[in-house]
C-alpha cells in the first residue's frame, strides 16, 4: 500500500460531492499537470477547413477524440507521478468513460477504489456501465453486478443507492422474477438489510418501507400466499413507529390499504380505525419526529459551509445520543460520514461510541476499516482498530496486516508512529502471556528492534527512555534473557548521548535484579562523565547511597575517594564559571568608567610645549581599545587615573594580579567549527571527564571565534582520553587535538619580552627585532610615555604598560640611588618629558 499523506487526500477529496465530475478541481499538483495537458493536448474546436457540414462535423469529432487520446496519456503520466491524487483517477475515469475504453475504465475504477472508497455517485455509473454490456451475458455477469452493488452500499449510506439494490434484483435475478420460494426469500432478506441499513434514515427511510411495501403486494397478487396480507400489515405498523418525514401520509396509507382489505375506516378521523397500540406508538413516533424536525431543517438548508454542516451533525448526534436508541445514533453517524468523509472528528466520534455502547464485532471490524480508508492520516484510528481486532478475538495474521498497513501512512508526528507500535507491543505482550508454548516471543523483540531503528532520530529523550525501559523490562520478565537486557540499555546509552535517566535506569534494573556487582560497575564507568544540570553531584551522591545500602565498608570508601575527587572538580567548575562571570562584569564596568584607559590625556599635563602638528595629530589620534577575554587568563586593567582617583577619596585598592597557566594537563584544539562555543567544547569532551576550563580564543575586535581552544584537564589521564579524540568531528569540522607545549610556543614568538612569555600574560604585543628597536628609540617622532601630576604637584612617570624601549628612554645607562637617571651628557632628566623638551630645542 502507498503512504498516505493527509494533506494530499483531504485536498483532493474535501469537496468531491459539491463539484461536477467533468469540473473538478485539481488539488496538489493541478498546475503542472494542467500544464501537460495544455502541451499534450490540442484545442477540441481547432477551425478545419473543410466543405460541408458533415465534413466539419466529422473533423471536429476526429480532433476531440485525438484531444481526448492526449488527455489520457497526460493523465496516466500524472497518475504514475501522483498515484494518490484522487482528482487525477476521476479525471482519467472520465475520459476512458468518454472514450469507450471498457477494459481501461474497469481497471481504472478497480485501481481508484483500491486506494479510496467511491462515492455513490461513483458507484452508480460504474454499475450503469456493466449493465448495459453485461445484462444479456447470463447468470454470470448478473452475479458479477450484484457484488459491485454489494461492495457499493458497503462504503457510504446511500438511500437511492439501495433502492437501485433492490430494483436491479427484483427485476434481473430470475429466482425472484418467478417468484420461486428460494427468490421470495432472497428478496426479503435484502430488504430487511435495507431496512436495517437505511431504514432510520429520517427523511429519506420512507422510500425503503415503501419498496418493502410494494414488493410485498405485488407478491400478494401473483401468489396470494395467506400470510403476505399480515406481512403487509406488519410493515405498516413498523413504519409507522419510526419517526420518519411524512408519517400522516404513510398513516393514510394504512387506512387505505385496510379499506380495501374489508376493514371500513372513517378517513376523515386520524386514527379511527387504527389498532390502539399501533396509535400509540404513531403518537410518540410523530412527537419523536417534531422534536428532531429543527435539526432535519438546519441539514438541509441550502447554504452553509462545511463547518457548520459538521456542526449541525454533531449537535444532532448528541441529541440522539441522549435519547437512548443506539439504532438511530448509528444511522445519523453514516448520513454524517456521507457528506463528511473526511472528517476524522467523526470517524473518532462514531468509532469511540460503538466501542462503549454497541461491542458487536462484526460492525466494529467494518466501522474501523471504513475510517481507516478515509482518515490514514489519524493514528488515534489505527491504535483503536488494533484494540477492537484484539477485543473481538481476531486472528494474528489479521491484526498484523492492519499494523502493517498502518505503518504504510504518513502521520503528522514520530510519537503517532510510537503509539501506534506501543499499541502492537501491548498487544503482542498479553498474547505471550496467555499462550507462551505456540508464542515466539522474538516477535515481541523484532517489534521493539523496528521502532528503536525507525524513531530513536525523532523522539525526545523521555519517550526514547520509556520505550527502551519497557524492552529491557520484557527481555527480563517474558524473554528471560538478562544479556539482552543489558544490550538494551547499552544500546540506549549510545544512542541518547549518555544522559543521566539512562544510566539510573540502567541501575535500577541490575539492582532491581540482586546484581550488585554489575551495578556497581556501572557507577564506576559513569560517575567521571559530565551530566546536565546537576547530574554530576546527583550520580556521585548516588553511588555512596548504593555503597551505604549494599556495599561492604571497603567498597565505600572506595566509592567514597572517587566521589570526593569529583565533586571537587565540579565544584572547582563551578567556581571557575562564577570568577568568569564577575570577570565578564567586571571588564564592562571598566570600560564604561573611561572611554579609554591606554589613551594619554594631553591636556592635563603642565609644562607641554608646542608640538610639531603631524606628531599632534598622530598623539590625538583615538587608539582602538584591545578587548580582553576573562576566560584566556588575562589580567583585567585598570587605569592609573582610575587608580589615583580611587587613593585621593582613602580607598584602598589593589591592581588584580594576571593569572598564568602552567599548560601542564591542557589540550590544544584547533580546525574548530566558527560556531562553536565553550559549552560545546564541554559536552564534547564530557565523556572523557576532568574538564576544569574551556578557554575559546576570540577576535579581541570582534569577540568572534578564531578557530581554536584550550582545554584544562585535572589530571593527565583525562588529557589522554581528550587527545585519544583527535581526529574527531564537532559540527562539520574534523578537530586536531594535541597536548598544549608552552615551550614550543615560546619560541614561535621572536621578540617577545621575558616576563611576558606565554598565553596568559597581561599583554600581548607584536614582535619586534632589535634593530628597528634601536632605530625606533633614535626616532623624535615615535611616542614616548607621557607624565602625569599628582596631587603633590611632582611629575610622575607613567610607564603603564609602555614598551621596553619605549619606557628607557635614549641615552640612559644607569640609576644612582635616588632613582634618577644620569645621561652621558652629564645632565639630569626627572622624566620622558623633559627629555623630549630637551630634544625639541637641540
Amino acid at each position: 500500500m502507498t503512504s498516505l499523506s493527509s494533506d494530499l487526500v483531504q485536498s483532493s477529496r474535501r469537496d468531491w460531492r459539491a463539484v461536477p465530475q467533468s469540473s473538478i478541481l485539481m488539488a496538489e499538483g493541478e498546475e503542472n499537470l494542467s500544464k501537460t495537458l495544455d502541451q499534450e493536448m490540442p484545442p477540441a474546436t481547432e477551425d478545419l477547413p473543410s466543405d460541408d457540414s458533415d465534413s466539419d462535423s466529422d473533423s471536429e469529432e476526429e480532433a476531440d477524440e485525438a484531444a481526448d487520446a492526449l488527455r489520457v496519456q497526460a493523465l496516466q503520466q500524472a497518475l504514475r507521478n501522483q498515484p494518490l491524487h484522487y482528482d487525477s483517477h476521476l479525471q482519467y475515469i472520465n475520459c476512458l468513460r468518454k472514450l469507450g475504453e471498457i477494459d481501461k475504465l474497469r481497471n481504472a475504477r478497480e485501481h481508484m477504489n483500491r486506494l479510496f472508497p467511491l462515492s455513490p455517485n461513483l458507484w452508480q455509473d460504474w454499475i450503469a456501465d456493466e449493465v448495459s454490456l453485461k445484462l444479456n451475458q447470463g447468470a454470470e455477469a448478473f452475479s458479477e453486478i450484484e457484488q459491485l452493488y454489494e461492495r457499493a452500499v458497503q462504503e457510504y449510506l446511500s438511500v437511492p443507492l439501495w433502492c437501485d439494490y433492490i430494483n436491479f434484483v427484483q427485476e434481473h435475478d430470475k429466482l425472484v422474477s418467478q417468484c420461486s420460494p428460494g427468490g421470495v426469500t432472497k428478496m426479503r432478506e435484502l430488504l430487511e438489510r435495507a431496512i436495517t441499513a437505511a431504514g432510520f434514515h429520517v427523511s429519506e427511510g420512507s422510500k425503503i418501507w415503501e419498496a418493502y411495501r410494494e414488493y410485498e403486494q405485488a407478491l400478494l397478487l401473483t401468489i396470494d400466499e395467506e400470510n403476505t396480507k399480515d406481512r403487509i400489515r406488519s410493515l405498516f405498523h413498523r413504519q409507522l413507529a419510526v419517526p420518519l418525514e411524512n408519517l400522516r401520509t404513510t398513516l393514510m396509507d394504512y387506512k387505505a390499504w385496510e379499506a380495501d382489505q374489508g376493514n371500513s375506516n372513517d378517513m376523515d378521523a386520524e386514527l379511527d380505525g387504527v389498532p390502539p397500540n399501533v396509535a400509540l406508538n404513531y403518537q410518540k413516533a410523530s412527537a419523536a419526529y417534531n422534536a428532531r424536525k429543527q435539526y432535519e431543517d438546519q441539514l438541509t438548508s441550502p447554504v452553509q459551509s462545511e463547518a457548520d454542516k459538521l456542526q449541525h451533525f454533531l449537535n444532532y448526534i448528541k441529541f440522539e445520543e441522549s435519547s437512548g436508541d443506539p439504532t438511530r445514533v448509528q444511522i445519523l453517524y453514516e448520513r454524517a460520514i456521507s457528506e463528511l468523509p473526511v472528517s476524522s472528528d467523526l470517524w473518532l466520534g462514531y468509532t469511540n461510541y460503538l466501542d462503549k455502547t454497541l461491542k458487536v464485532a462484526s460492525i466494529l471490524k467494518s466501522v474501523y476499516y471504513r475510517a481507516t480508508r478515509n482518515c490514514p492520516w489519524i493514528s488515534e484510528l489505527w491504535v483503536r482498530y488494533l484494540l477492537s481486532l484484539e477485543r473481538t478475538k481476531s486472528s494474528e495474521e489479521e491484526i498484523r496486516s492492519v499494523f502493517e498497513q498502518s505503518l504504510q501512512c504518513a502521520f503528522q508526528t514520530k510519537k503517532e508512529s510510537l503509539d501506534l507500535y506501543l499499541t502492537r507491543i501491548d498487544g503482542l505482550r498479553r498474547r505471550f502471556s496467555l499462550d507462551q508454548e505456540d508464542f515466539d516471543f522474538q516477535l515481541i523483540r523484532q517489534a521493539f528492534m523496528d521502532a528503536s531503528d525507525l524513531l530513536s532520530k525523532e523522539l525526545s529523550p523521555e519517550e526514547l527512555l520509556s520505550l527502551h525501559k519497557y524492552w529491557a523490562k520484557l527481555e527480563i520478565n517474558l524473554g528471560k534473557d538478562i544479556t539482552a537486557a543489558r544490550g538494551v540499555w547499552d544500546n540506549l546509552i549510545k544512542k541518547s548521548g549518555s544522559t543521566l535517566e539512562s544510566h539510573q535506569g540502567y541501575i535500577a534494573m541490575e539492582v532491581e535484579m540482586g546484581h550488585i556487582n554489575e551495578a556497581r560497575a556501572i557507577y564506576k564507568r559513569c560517575y567521571a562523565k559530565r551530566f546536565a544540570r546537576t547530574g554530576s553531584e546527583d550520580i556521585c551522591h548516588a553511588w555512596l547511597k548504593f555503597e551505604r545500602e549494599h556495599g561492604t565498608l571497603e567498597d565505600y570508601d572506595v566509592a567514597l575517594k572517587k566521589v570526593t575527587a569529583r565533586l571537587n572538580e565540579v565544584m572547582l567548575f563551578k567556581a571557575q564559571q562564577e570568577s568568569k562571570g564577575k570577570a565578564d562584569h567586571s571588564a564592562v564596568s571598566v570600560k564604561e568608567s573611561t572611554n579609554s584607559p591606554l589613551k594619554r590625556k594631553t591636556d592635563q599635563k603642565p609644562n607641554m610645549k608646542v608640538q610639531p602638528p603631524a606628531k599632534r595629530r598622530r598623539q590625538d589620534a583615538p587608539k582602538t581599545q584591545e578587548k580582553f577575554e576573562p576566560d584566556l587568563g588575562k589580567m583585567e586593567i585598570e587605569s592609573e587615573e582610575q587608580l589615583q582617583k580611587e587613593e585621593e577619596k582613602g580607598k584602598e585598592i589593589k591592581k588584580p594580579k594576571a593569572e598564568f597557566y602552567d599548560d601542564q594537563c591542557t589540550a590544544f584544539i584547533s580546525n574548530l567549527n566558527l560556531r562553536t562555543n565553550e559549552e560545546d567544547l564541554k559536552y564534547f569532551f564530557s565523556d572523557c571527564g576532568g574538564v576544569t576550563a574551556v578557554r575559546l580564543v576570540r577576535d579581541k575586535v570582534t569577540g568572534k571565534s578564531r578557530g581554536y581552544a584550550y582545554v584544562d584537564f585535572s589530571d593527565d589521564q583525562h588529557l589522554q582520553a581528550a587527545i585519544a579524540k583527535n581526529k574527531k568531528t564537532l559540527h562539520g569540522a574534523k578537530l586536531s587535538i594535541a597536548r598544549s607545549d608552552p615551550s614550543r610556543s615560546k619560541k614561535s614568538r621572536p621578540g617577545m619580552s621575558g616576563s611576558f612569555r606565554g598565553r596568559g600574560t597581561a599583554r600581548n604585543f607584536p614582535p619586534r627585532n632589535e634593530s628597528k628597536s634601536s632605530e625606533e628609540g633614535r626616532n623624535p617622532s615615535k611616542e614616548e610615555p607621557s607624565t602625569d601630576t599628582g596631587a603633590s604637584g611632582k611629575e610622575k612617570k607613567v610607564t603603564f604598560m609602555a614598551p621596553r624601549s619605549v619606557m628607557k628612554p635614549l641615552g640612559w645607562n644607569k640609576k644612582d640611588g635616588e632613582g634618577k637617571v644620569e645621561v652621558s651628557g652629564g645632565a639630569e632628566l626627572k622624566s620622558n618629558e623633559e627629555f623630549r623638551n630637551l630634544f625639541l630645542k637641540k
